[in-house]
């Protein structure tokens, strides 16, 4: 199991705090099933600058711990970066990590209760240089949250979106965990990752989701999920599956 967004560095954004948090984290993971973790500290957000040479040495240490401890669990140097109207000049300037070595997937984070008025202009940019954006953890985006359509002009322009595994199983309230549940039903989110913080209230969850979207939409949507996350990683060609409005009717019931 590939787990494309994880805050498993020690010490460096709000995710583990300490090498032993990290290793508990490590553990987790590897009895959840996981087996590949990029590694995302937050970035650009304006608490945390997790520069791309930052994050690479951290990776190696974290990994050099894990391979001392024969704990089975493969990392990879990533960023969750803010977006930001200078997004394009720093991945120019080298500061700026994609999933995968070709540079082709980035992972972006919208603020909490805002869907940038420059967001479709600047992806239409992202695009046209080759490059996909990835937007994380949609359903938890209060606009999105209001109405999971704003999402349709994004996917319509070829943006990906990554559910977070523990908003499915409603760690993070009812509100969410049914934002996410449509979502997933219309296909509006393509793949799944943790976002794990620590052992604690912010972990994995990724088995548990997994199981009840096999559940509530079937195996072949798992399988999906499972097969986009690690084409995204190995920045292969991906597919993407038909995505549908979802009727006013359904999410004015979260309300």
């Amino acid at each position: 199991m590939v787990d494309l967004h994880c805050h498993i560095l020690p010490g460096i954004d709000d995710g583990a705090k300490t090498i032993d948090h990290s290793i508990d984290m490590a553990k987790m993971a590897v009895k959840q099933g996981i087996t590949h973790i990029l590694c995302t500290p937050h970035h650009n957000n304006g608490k945390y600058d997790n520069s791309a040479e930052k994050v690479i040495s951290c990776v190696a240490a974290l990994q050099g711990e894990l391979d001392q401890r024969n704990i089975p669990l493969t990392l990879f140097e990533g960023q969750e970066v803010r977006i930001g109207g200078n997004l394009l000049e720093q991945i120019q300037s080298n500061d700026i990590l994609f999933v995968d070595l070709a540079n082709r997937y980035i992972l972006i984070e919208f603020p909490t209760n805002e869907i940038p008025a420059y967001a479709q202009p600047l992806f239409q940019k992202f695009i046209e240089q080759g490059h996909v954006p990835i937007i994380v953890h949609p359903e938890r985006n209060s606009k999105f949250i209001e109405d999971p359509n704003k999402l349709l002009p994004f996917l319509e322009m070829g943006v990906l979106t990554q559910l977070t595994a523990p908003s499915y199983v409603g760690v993070f309230g009812k509100k969410i965990e049914q934002t996410a549940k449509k979502m997933v039903e219309n296909n509006l989110v393509y793949m799944m990752a943790s976002d794990a913080h620590n052992v604690e209230k912010r972990g994995f969850f990724m088995k548990k989701a997994y199981d009840a979207i096999a559940h509530d939409v079937g195996e072949e949507s798992v399988n999906a999920m499972q097969q986009m996350a690690k084409d995204i990683l190995n920045g292969d060609d991906v597919n993407r599956p038909n995505f549908s409005p979802i009727k006013a009717r359904k999410f004015n019931l979260f309300f």
